[in-house]
């Protein structure tokens, strides 16, 4: 068999309880429910990080947010965020060292244009969308980039009256799904890398009048009013979940185009969430359990703001109708996709572990590396995965005491047993008191004692 083509689905803020194939009754979701019921879904997944950008690095590096470079959003002026420095090794230089063509379709958030952080420099031949997760807050903006190039988008307008979308208005996650269509034709004939990073489901709330009418008079829906820097919408239960069923519409778009040109059963398809399920822009996690229960959101690190949908699918080599409960983190996509490849990862210092085994047959990792995710806003966080247990520690830069669950007995992680296994505790510390130094101040955290 040739190398199996790659593409990686990241959704923004997408709750893994806002997908069918994980509970949810009210959004549809039916391509990405098939998906999973013909492959692979994980039932222990997490994000790199609780916010975007920590996140999108801890895939791209195979390092998780105590070893990697970005650990936290840093906006910069006038556009981007903190570079990824040009030293880093990422998944797509590797993979474009074996021959494959590479694409980030979507958000960036790793750097301004022309930045040590440009995708560019950092393995993707091509690149389109948002450089600045600050500019992805409006899904209709005036200009897009292609590499370098700025694509302006004159249906657009700078500044919007209301929510939805006004006559004309181009909308800017179809723009990329044609990307990425477009992609998927041009390199049918060697193996392929495309990362689609696409903004949606987070704010604003926006999405094309087509599918707002499937969830039109389905909710009480009392209008939102638009503060903190986003956008009115009348309807924002219907906008929410339209925009999550338009962004399953345009996965079944890929997937019909892999079918079409005949090598859909040679490539890996994944579709997970870059954090937890948010709290602001007009969203309802409450109304739809976006966290399936489970404790905390988007910018926090109990469950709530890490859990994440993770689904597999790849027909000549996963079993359909498959789940596993190994505990997996973004971070094992590098070594994984690096495996499949045939890439050769030496020399590197990785913190994820191989799931090919996993993926085509079953057999779990030997080894699990203790899980671990440090965010420095706030207040400062730290959170350690040990088997069943969990590790949390707020306000980690005024000292915070260490709080500990067993996520078996406890996943609403409600009762904190610290004191009655003082081991796992010693144990948590040490692998948080393991980290390297931020690159930035602002982003170390002081040890725990």
């Amino acid at each position: 068999m040739s190398r199996p083509n790659i593409i990686l689905i990241v959704a923004d803020d997408l709750g893994r309880g806002e997908l069918g194939c994980y509970g949810q009754k009210i959004i549809k979701t039916p391509t990405i429910d098939a998906l999973a019921a013909g492959g692979l879904k994980f039932t222990n997944a997490y994000a790199g990080s609780c916010v975007c950008a920590p996140s999108r690095c801890t895939i791209l590096t195979g390092l998780h947010t105590g070893h990697a470079p970005i650990r936290d959003n840093k906006e910069l002026r006038p556009v981007g965020q903190q570079p990824l420095a040009d030293s880093s090794v990422t998944i797509a230089d590797l993979l474009r060292g074996q021959g494959y063509a590479t694409a980030l379709i979507g958000k960036w958030g790793l750097g301004p244009p022309g930045s040590d952080g440009d995708p560019q420099k950092h393995g993707f031949d091509h690149f389109f969308g948002y450089y600045c997760q600050r500019h992805a807050h409006n899904h209709c903006p005036t200009h897009l980039y292609r590499n370098l190039e700025r694509i302006e988008i004159p249906g657009n307008k700078e500044v919007w009256a209301r929510g939805e979308l006004e006559p004309g208005a181009i909308y800017a996650p179809d723009l990329m799904r044609e990307e990425a269509l477009g992609f998927i034709s041009e390199n049918a004939g060697k193996p392929f890398f495309l990362m689609f990073s696409t903004p949606v489901s987070h704010a604003a709330l926006q999405v094309p009048d087509e599918s707002l009418a499937q969830y039109a008079g389905t909710f009480e829906d009392a209008p939102y009013d638009g503060k903190k820097g986003y956008l009115r919408h009348q309807t924002p239960r219907a906008a929410y979940a339209a925009m999550v069923s338009r962004f399953d519409r345009d996965v079944g778009m890929m997937l019909a185009r892999l079918k079409q040109l005949g090598i859909d059963r040679n490539t890996l398809v994944i579709v997970t969430s870059d954090n937890g399920p948010t709290y602001n822009g007009g969203s309802d996690s409450a109304f739809f359990e976006s966290a399936k229960g489970l404790r905390g959101l988007k910018g926090q690190l109990y469950e709530g703001g890490i859990r994440t949908p993770l689904i597999m699918s790849w027909p000549d080599r996963i079993k359909p109708g498959t789940q596993s409960p190994f505990v997996t983190a973004s971070w094992d996509l590098f070594p994984t996709f690096a495996a499949i490849a045939g890439a050769s990862a030496d020399g590197l210092v990785l913190d994820g572990v191989d799931l090919t085994a996993l993926m085509t047959s079953g057999v779990t990792p030997s080894t699990r590396p203790p899980c671990y995710w440090e965010y420095a806003s706030g207040g400062g966080w730290q959170a350690v995965r040990l088997g069943s247990f969990k590790a949390v520690r707020r306000q980690a830069k005024q000292q915070g005491v260490l709080e500990l669950y067993d996520l078996d007995a406890d996943p609403e992680e409600r009762r904190d047993v610290a004191v009655l296994h003082p081991d796992v505790v010693a144990a948590a510390r040490d692998v948080m008191n393991s980290r390297t130094p931020a690159i930035l101040p602002e982003w170390d955290l002081p040890a725990v004692p």
